[in-house]
């Protein structure tokens, strides 16, 4: 999975690249099929916030939240980000159910 952080009137510290770093895994551990993230952290006053958007199979998520602390924003972007994940991946197993036999089925005369 390819990742791109940016900060916007923030640095990006190795340690706060580390924990985006370390908490995007817990989304590729449920849908192996990320292909890349970009993930923008800006602050603003004192609001904090995080956004990401993820490219999936097929299709494009996106999660912001805001907090006093980042890595509180961090967190529940990323829960966002889960959620929405595990959705698309049920959306994608319940498309493919398999198709009844027609011999199975008796005609009601």
């Amino acid at each position: 999975m390819q990742m791109n952080l940016t900060g916007h009137h923030v640095e990006i510290t190795d340690s706060l690249r580390n924990y985006v770093e370390e908490k995007m895994q817990k989304i590729e551990r449920h849908f192996d099929k990320v292909t890349n993230n970009h993930v923008i952290l800006t602050v603003e006053g004192i609001r904090q916030k995080a956004e990401a958007t993820i490219h999936v199979s097929g299709n494009d998520i996106f999660a912001e939240s805001t907090d006093e602390n980042m890595y509180a924003a961090i967190d529940a972007m990323v829960d966002k980000l889960d959620r929405q994940v595990k959705k698309h991946k049920e959306k994608i197993t319940n498309h493919h159910h398999k198709q009844p036999d027609p011999a199975s089925f008796t005609e009601a005369e």
